[in-house]
């Protein structure tokens, strides 16, 4: 390897460890990246129902217009929503390890004497109330760790705080970090990085709007079959399967213990009943619903999910869990467009020139005038030489 080389990969090393070492920072810039864009569509959309009506709404005002009525919209909710909520969330805490000892009982009353129908003789089943025990710290700790995560006010106001003043930032004035981080690319592949740019926008948008279409299918009919089951505390349930349906595969997991543990206040068949219906709601949301609603959008599939939710929270912690689908989804199109299309689908087939040719001829329409006039002066065709 020449000098050169040898630099090239040493500064690629210390921009790595650099990284690694701000990440948690690098993560509050990507969450409010996420929402300058859900408000830049909100600026966007207000600014053409201005024009619709024969009113010339600058930016400035959009923004500020947007920044209200959403401030509007969120005290209204935890206003209307909290309340009743943390009412019956407090009564959910206390009540649910009762369902659950009572669980474990009913459980070990099995095990000393079984049903005549159930043949037990052949099975050593373990002590529930002993083994419940012994798993009892480990799920103390994690609640404790999760807690503890919160229980640092200060910490987490500060954190709010800068991604509110990031988000802000970047919804007055996207056009200029937009270019800032276009001219980080080699100049004959400027355009192209801005066409990506703008489908990772795009793709964005769509999975939070589909995402929040599912969450409220999800606690509307949580609510609809708690409340046909008779299950107490039918409002905070149905709010905390929505709420943890914006987590696939994991939050569904966590958002049915605490209907099954207050249901088995009243007996086993009626959690049972509610198993059964949060496992036929999840399929009907995962197999009917988001497909519908998502058609035109990105997908990604089960395993893909899982395994960034696991990679994001294991290497970044809960913020990785938090953003580990917009770090997906960000990432699949990169991939896609970058990795697979540019590179990997032209290798060895159309000569450069052509390629060059046909890049231009698609590429060279002028920006859609909703992302805004971007600085292309200096920018080189892509992948011309």
């Amino acid at each position: 390897m020449k000098l050169g080389d040898w630099i090239a990969v040493i500064c690629f090393v210390v921009a790595l460890v650099i990284i690694w070492e701000f990440r948690e920072a690098l993560l509050l810039v990507l969450g409010a990246v996420v929402l300058s864009i859900a408000l830049n569509s909100l600026v966007r959309l207000l600014q053409a129902w201005g024009d619709l009506f024969g009113i010339k709404l600058s930016r400035g005002m959009a923004v500020l217009i947007s920044i209200v009525l959403v401030g509007l919209f969120g005290t209204l909710f935890f206003a209307l929503v909290a309340p009743p909520f943390i009412n019956q969330f407090q009564q959910l805490i206390e009540l649910a390890p009762i369902g659950f000892q009572r669980f474990l009982n009913w459980l070990d009353q099995i095990r000393v004497s079984p049903p005549v129908w159930l043949n037990l003789e052949q099975l050593q089943l373990p002590n529930f109330s002993e083994l419940a025990q012994q798993v009892g710290p480990l799920a103390q700790n994690v609640i404790e760790n999760f807690v503890t995560f919160f229980s640092n006010s200060l910490a987490v106001l500060v954190k709010l705080l800068f991604v509110l003043v990031l988000t802000v930032m970047f919804l007055v004035d996207p056009t200029s970090y937009r270019t800032l981080l276009i001219r980080l690319f080699p100049s004959f592949y400027r355009r192209r990085a801005d066409k990506i740019l703008t489908l990772c926008e795009e793709v964005l948008l769509g999975w939070m709007g589909g995402i929040v279409i599912n969450s409220i299918f999800v606690a509307i009919l949580s609510a609809i079959g708690l409340a046909a089951l008779q299950v107490r505390f039918v409002f905070a349930h149905a709010l905390l399967a929505g709420v943890f349906n914006f987590v696939p595969n994991i939050g569904p997991m966590l958002s049915v213990i605490f209907p099954i543990s207050v249901a088995l206040l009243d007996s086993p068949l009626k959690a049972l009943g509610v198993l059964i219906l949060y496992l036929v709601i999840q399929n009907v949301e995962s197999y009917w619903f988001s497909p519908m609603v998502m058609r035109k959008q990105i997908s990604l599939l089960p395993a893909v999910t899982l395994t960034a939710q696991i990679f994001f929270a294991t290497f970044l912690g809960l913020l990785g869990l938090i953003l580990a689908l917009p770090l997906a989804v960000v990432t699949k199109t990169w991939l896609e467009e970058a990795f697979f299309k540019d590179f990997l689908d032209r290798w060895g087939g159309t000569p450069r020139s052509e390629i060059s040719r046909q890049m231009v001829a698609i590429e060279d329409a002028q920006l859609s005038p909703s992302h805004g006039e971007m600085v292309t002066e200096g920018m080189a065709d892509p992948w011309e030489s």
